[in-house]
């Protein structure tokens, strides 16, 4: 499998303007926290993050806490965003939304 191209400073722009709840940290990561109202739905999240990480060979930063579940997802190896990212970013979206 080819690594995915990283993305320039204006391809992220663009993307991210179109992606709910995430943030852009310095072009080189997403960011987004979702809250919950309690830790049991947190982690029920969490775990459903984990199992899209895993079928997308993409890992993000996880931070659970109670109520509240903070991702942060870059690609490593290309140091930096690529369209993987927001491929991530937007399976993550895709729960929030099945849930509300």
């Amino acid at each position: 499998m080819r690594a995915p191209e990283l993305l320039s400073p204006i391809e992220i722009k663009t993307r991210a303007s179109g992606l709910k709840n995430w943030s852009v940290l310095e072009d080189h990561s997403l960011v987004a926290v979702f809250e919950f109202p309690d830790f049991a739905n947190a982690l029920e999240f969490t775990i459903k993050v984990g199992l899209i990480s895993e079928e997308m060979q993409h890992h993000p930063e996880i931070n659970l806490s109670w109520g509240k579940v903070a991702l942060e997802i870059t690609t490593n190896d290309r140091g930096g965003l690529t369209e993987l990212d927001f491929s991530f970013a937007k399976r993550i979206n895709g729960l929030i939304k099945a849930n509300e």
